[in-house]
């Protein structure tokens, strides 16, 4: 099998979607018009990794109660100081930042509306 997508309910699909096109490097995908408004995102590769939709019914997550390791997006960084500074500028908030032994730099933040995003300048690509 091969992965398809990570998939979140979330309050305001469009305003998410729309920061993370403006600040991550990723596009649509695919997007329903009318409610819950199914939003697909793909990395600059072109691979869908996420989907957004507004879900009232069910349960929708308190991002910013949950700790950042039960779960976060991870995105590659070709340089991750700079990336940090610039979406902490655009609304992003800090966590934690690690320099590991073998070179790596790990940045956590947190979107604007909570959800944990890594940077990651890895010394080795996987």
């Amino acid at each position: 099998m091969i992965f398809e997508h990570f998939a979140i309910n979330v309050v305001d699909v469009a305003a998410i979607v729309s920061w993370y096109t403006a600040n991550l490097n990723v596009k649509v995908a695919s997007a329903q018009k009318e409610p819950p408004y199914m939003t697909f995102l793909a990395d600059s590769g072109g691979r869908v990794f996420i989907e957004l939709y507004h879900r009232p019914d069910e349960a929708i997550t308190d991002f910013q109660k949950q700790h950042f390791l039960t779960f976060h997006l991870a995105m590659v960084s070709d340089d991750a100081e700079s990336d940090k500074n610039r979406l902490l500028a655009e609304g992003a908030s800090f966590v934690e930042e690690v320099f590991k032994d073998d070179g790596s730099h790990l940045v956590m933040l947190r979107d604007p509306w909570g959800i944990p995003l890594q940077l990651c300048e890895r010394s080795t690509k996987f």
